[in-house]
């Protein structure tokens, strides 16, 4: 039997990402550890359309992903994981992730295809004159800072050693002023 063959027969002649049953094709999920039909999953032209353009994605067409999610197939798990990372500033797709659970290979194969995406989207951190900050740098305040629920001012020229990076936030780092940690933005400091 061809490989479109075994797969037919294994998704019920459907879509295994959302159960449609026309236009079916092989998908081959991208840097599987497999060959054959465990590194593929069939699926209709909507979702191989999506899964080929980031830029033509429906999000509410991979709503249906809350039940493929769930299959048994790991490559259709793969798919559901990787979109479902893609997805994640939708809201909805973070509660998905949060629930799925995945093997520690299965979950390497899925990683594999999602490392390409978030590197790109990689937060970088840069003082007032576009020098790249990493964690532990001194820094100096260029500009006199009322520190909010502080009760003080952080004055301009004061050296902040030790920083700390806002993972989440490129405009924000974490640093010891008068004894007390607090969030300063990256525009009022300069790299030492």
């Amino acid at each position: 039997m061809s490989i479109e063959q075994d797969l037919e027969t294994r998704s019920g002649n459907k879509c295994e990402l959302c159960g449609a049953t026309d236009g079916l094709s092989v998908f081959e999920v991208a840097n599987s550890p497999t060959d054959g039909d465990d590194a593929a999953i069939y699926a209709c032209g909507t979702c191989v359309s999506q899964l080929s353009d980031a830029d033509s994605v429906d999000a509410n067409h991979w709503r249906c992903l809350n039940d493929s999610m769930w299959s048994e197939v790991d490559a259709v798990k793969v798919v559901a994981y990787r979109m479902l990372n893609q997805l994640k500033g939708e809201g909805w797709p973070q509660d998905l992730l949060d629930m799925m659970y995945l093997e520690d290979d299965v979950r390497a194969w899925a990683d594999a295809g999602v490392a390409d995406d978030n590197a790109e989207e990689a937060i970088v951190h840069r003082d007032s004159n576009g020098a790249i900050l990493e964690a532990g740098d001194s820094i100096t305040i260029i500009k006199d800072l009322v520190v909010k629920g502080g009760g003080f001012t952080a004055k301009r020229g004061t050296p902040v050693r030790n920083i700390r990076l806002v993972h989440d936030n490129p405009e924000h780092i974490e640093g010891r002023v008068n004894g007390q940690m607090i969030v300063i933005l990256t525009e009022f400091i300069k790299k030492n």
